[in-house]
């Protein structure tokens, strides 16, 4: 099964878990961040991406200028290790991580989790690529992948049990878009995959036919 039909079954699965309510105040979110025109101002192909130096989830700082030095960078934002979507994305990444590194890509997560709960993400899914620690979503506001999110649907989220504050170490509430890029070896993005839904991922098999023709 691909990354595409593991989320929407995933999609599908949750559609009869939750009231009605509750799926219009996610539809909304959504919806109001499409209203935003936030994606037309992030980083997409042919930009050049910033410096990037963040904690892994060692609490070790890694360069990813230093990893371009010899490979290209498949690099992905995620909204953090209490999102189901993101979990089914890492762990589908995860499985192509070999394939990427043969093409030459080397696989970096980014989120604003603090790095001690990027640990716990990193060993739930058993995740062997380096998971990085944005605090403050410093780099995604950077790359213009960054929201706020409205007051009902972080109310929604503390019903799931889902803390944000404990989970990012502020209390902004802010998430990064779910983001997918390539970046070739001078910092160029050459692939991008952004959309307001978070539902939405890029597929690994588009990365790696990306990565075979470039």
């Amino acid at each position: 099964m691909s990354l595409t039909e593991e989320l929407k079954a995933r999609a599908e699965q949750s559609a009869t878990k939750y009231p009605e309510t509750i799926h219009r105040i996610m539809n909304n979110g959504i919806d109001r961040l499409k209203d935003s025109q936030l994606i037309t101002r992030a980083l997409r192909t042919g930009d050049k991406i910033p410096e990037i130096q963040l904690p892994n989830a060692a609490d070790t700082s890694i360069s990813v200028q230093e990893l371009l030095v010899t490979k290209k960078v498949v690099l992905s934002f995620y909204r953090g290790g209490w999102c189901p979507y993101c979990n089914i994305e890492l762990q589908s990444l995860q499985k192509y991580q070999d394939q990427f590194s043969a093409l030459g890509a080397t696989l970096v997560a980014i989120s604003p989790e603090t790095p001690n709960n990027s640990m716990n993400t990193s060993e739930k899914n058993n995740l062997s690529f380096e998971v990085l620690s944005d605090i403050n979503n410093k780099i995604a506001n950077e790359f213009n992948l960054v929201f706020t999110l409205p007051k009902d649907l972080i109310e929604v989220y503390k019903g799931f049990g889902i803390d944000l504050i404990k989970s990012n170490g502020n209390e902004d509430h802010q998430l990064p878009i779910s983001a997918t890029y390539v970046i070739d070896q001078d910092g160029t993005i050459i692939y991008d995959f952004i959309k307001e839904d978070y539902k939405e991922r890029a597929d690994p098999e588009d990365i790696l036919n990306l990565l075979k023709n470039n």
